[in-house]
């Protein structure tokens, strides 16, 4: 409880001490559930194409043709794109300790 007294109440800017990525499982499962999302319109352009009459046949047998090779692209652009440090969560802001000698008013209301 008196430790509470010695915190300084100066907010000051956090610095991260890592430059780690995301962990790996979280990583892939979000280039997995873009990949499957991916697969899913393909299936849709090619029920579409089946169904549909006329030139725009041609442009979903064209994105059935297509999705597939830019899903695969997409899917194995992982790591390269993750953003250091940021390891999938937003930081929030810390207090920060005082500088070694500051001298800390000792407030007994806290």
């Amino acid at each position: 409880m008196a430790y509470r007294g010695l915190v300084s109440s100066h907010q000051d800017e956090v610095h991260t001490i890592t430059d780690a990525q995301r962990g790996l499982s979280q990583e892939q499962t979000g280039r997995t559930r873009r990949y499957l999302i991916s697969m899913g319109v393909r299936t849709a352009c090619v029920l579409a194409a089946i169904v549909v009459p006329g030139w725009p046949r041609w442009v979903f047998i064209a994105g059935a043709v297509a999705l597939p090779y830019l899903a695969v692209v997409a899917a194995n652009a992982g790591r390269e794109n993750d953003e250091p440090g940021s390891m999938g969560l937003p930081l929030e802001p810390q207090r920060a300790l005082p500088a070694p000698g500051t001298t800390i008013p000792y407030d007994p209301d806290r």
